[in-house]
């Protein structure tokens, strides 16, 4: 497909005359519709004008893109029009706009009108292109001129060999909210910068249709630093240790070259956070389980604000409702702890869905995320294909919760199967790729999901509920056991995923034993305060030994350990990381250590947490919280014993 099966001869006004922006814009929109793009004039000029009131759609020199992505849209489209003297279009250079192209995209996700459209917008930033489209004379000789640049273009991008040494001196990733105009001209303006200061960039964009050219680890490992140009928000876990620039796409057109520079003199803060082998992102050549631990990774970093903030409003539930203690209806025998625990629930309820969602989607990208989510809601209701037996009554008690390994397993399911499932429809012709996303994609992997948890649903319904039942008849050593196991495997990695795989299997405990059995659901709080208390040690470890033993410490360490007495009273395990990456040996087996004795006295206690996150903050809400508190300095204190005597002084 070439931009010109977009544009048309009669979508084209060569010369025109426009008393203001509005004039202009109403005589695009004419122009879509003379075209045949539009089915609802009045909604897509409505879209049009809601664009422009979050951001003008002048990119500067005297280039204006305005464009939609609506319903009324029939079909994928361009307009475009030249404006001699141009219109106050609101530039951020301050220059009238007098070469106007309106886009016209259909609702849904990728297409590959949205790739032309790329092309088209990259295009325009080289300024020849674009004074040769405002010196024709005719709407013919306008396409010619498109026709010609884009022959011109394609062959030098096939011509390009692949990028050298170590990779792009400098990465960046543009996007805008509607991933059509901007994000590509900010791309394109940023490579044709650096070219020209004799440098190499690649962009990643985060366009309608999906990320391209991705950065990959190899690249982000190399680099000198990214450059983020985006209006709306980009993932940075990815780019820890590296310099990150983040600023708005309209600076990615308009100021390339200062942007260059702010890496280039080192101008740009550090992104915190871990650097995973290899460079913090996925490489091509990444293992198995390392893919998989990625999406399960996504899938859990978008759940988790659903399980803290639920898990956080419930236990407010119980606080204000204490006057209930010990009745059935603890926790919503009031107004007010009902409207806390009403909120918290629905949130919580959201946990299994938004995992297997992002699963999916981690996967498969967007596609994946419909079916995931269909299949995470599958999981968490446990409908079965015995349950379609008992129609046309429908008993919902034979339906058993497979819970969060179910969940698991749907977002997985659901993932792989849309990547099939698009596989499979590139056999289809090229005249139906705009209904794949939305329409053939969702419906067949939607189908797909929830067919094979119709199946499975009854298998993982056992499986959690076995664990359950085991979890509800735990007592004495065992669950002190099971304490000390989340709480030591909270030290290991900080963070990592040992760290992550304890604090999952705890909120997946809470989250499961919500309508059981007080006796599972004690046990689950149980797990989880140990969990927590164990998450708080490490930071607590090293502030400890800073602090008591100066003479094992460097005044540069004394001074950063100071703020871990924060991290720690606030459950963030990572305020380890600098001291362990410096000293492994001696840091990692002691936090270890200190972590499992703390996990194991606040089970042995019977301390209970309702809350999946929050530390010394959420105290109101702890069984027991004087002997949680106990458990917490006494793993600590073990801790930095150990650390402080083994370690060896040093000289400064």
């Amino acid at each position: 497909m070439k931009i010109t099966d977009l544009l048309k001869a009669d979508g084209v006004k060569v010369g025109a005359s426009a008393s203001n922006q509005m004039d202009a814009i109403d005589q695009l929109v004419a122009l879509q519709v003379a075209s045949g793009n539009i089915a609802d004039k009045a909604q897509y000029k409505e879209a049009i004008l809601k664009r422009e009131s979050e951001f003008s759609t002048a990119v500067g020199d005297g280039i204006a893109i305005p464009h939609a992505k609506t319903s009324a849209v029939k079909k994928p489209g361009l307009a475009a029009m030249t404006v001699p003297g141009g219109v106050d279009w609101k530039a951020p250079d301050g220059q009238n706009s007098d070469l106007m192209f309106m886009i016209a995209a259909p609702e849904g996700e990728a297409n590959t009108h949205l790739e032309i459209l790329a092309n088209l917008s990259a295009m325009l930033m080289h300024e020849e292109f674009a004074n040769a489209l405002r010196a024709a004379k005719t709407p013919a000789e306008f396409l010619k001129v498109i026709d010609d640049a884009e022959a011109e273009r394609n062959a030098e991008k096939a011509a390009v060999p692949a990028a050298g040494g170590n990779g792009p001196d400098i990465l960046a990733i543009t996007a805008c909210p509607t991933g059509i105009a901007h994000t590509y001209m900010a791309a394109e303006n940023l490579e044709k910068k650096a070219a020209e200061m004799g440098l190499t960039l690649k962009a990643e964009t985060q366009g309608s249709a999906g990320a391209k050219n991705v950065l990959t680890a190899e690249e982000i490992a190399n680099c000198k630093g990214i450059i983020i140009a985006a209006d709306k928000n980009v993932d940075r876990a990815r780019f820890a240790g590296k310099q990150v620039y983040v600023t708005n796409v309209s600076a990615g057109i308009n100021e390339p070259e200062k942007l260059i520079n702010i890496i280039l003199n080192n101008e740009a803060p550090v992104q915190e956070g871990t650097v995973a082998a290899g460079g913090g992102a996925a490489a091509e050549t990444e293992g198995i389980g390392a893919q998989i631990y990625k999406h399960l990774m996504n899938g859990v970093s978008h759940m988790l604000p659903f399980v803290i903030g639920g898990g956080i409003l419930i236990a407010i539930a119980f606080l204000v409702d204490m006057g209930a203690a010990g009745t059935g209806d603890y926790g919503s025998s009031t107004p007010i702890a009902a409207f806390f625990k009403q909120i918290g629930g629905v949130a919580f309820d959201m946990m299994l869905p938004i995992l297997a969602g992002y699963i999916a989607m981690s996967i498969a990208d967007r596609p994946g995320l419909a079916p995931g989510v269909v299949g995470g809601l599958m999981a968490k209701s446990g409908i079965s294909l015995a349950y379609l037996a008992t129609a046309p009554a429908f008993d919902d008690s034979i339906c058993v919760s497979g819970g969060f390994l179910a969940a698991l397993a749907a977002g997985f399911l659901a993932g792989y199967m849309t990547l099939f499932i698009e596989k499979a429809c590139d056999a289809l012709p090229e005249s139906l790729e705009g209904i794949k996303p939305i329409l053939l994609y969702p419906l067949l992997g939607i189908l797909a999901i929830g067919a094979v948890m119709f199946v499975l649903n009854p298998i993982f319904g056992m499986i959690n509920t076995a664990i359950n039942d085991f979890l509800g008849g735990m007592q004495g050593a065992n669950i002190v056991l099971l304490g000390a196991i989340v709480g030591g495997m909270m030290s290991i990695d900080f963070g990592g995923p040992f760290n992550k795989a304890s604090y999952v299997f705890s909120t997946g405990l809470l989250a499961s034993a919500a309508g059981a059995d007080a006796a599972t659901a004690t046990n689950a709080q149980i797990v989880m305060a140990a969990c927590m208390v164990g998450g708080m040690v490490p930071p607590i470890v090293i502030a400890l030994s800073t602090t008591f033993f100066k003479n094992k410490w460097s005044k540069a360490d004394r001074d950063a350990g100071l703020v871990n007495y924060i991290m720690g009273l606030s459950f963030i395990s990572e305020g380890a990381i600098p001291f362990a990456a410096a000293d492994p040996g001696h840091v990692i087996p002691t936090c270890v250590v200190g972590s499992a004795v703390a996990g194991a006295l606040s089970a042995a206690f019977g301390c209970t947490s309702p809350a999946p996150h929050g530390g010394a903050w959420v105290i109101a809400v702890i069984g027991n919280p004087l002997m949680w508190l106990v458990a917490l300095v006494a793993g600590s204190v073990v801790g930095a014993l150990l650390l402080s005597f083994w370690k060896k002084p040093i000289e400064e």
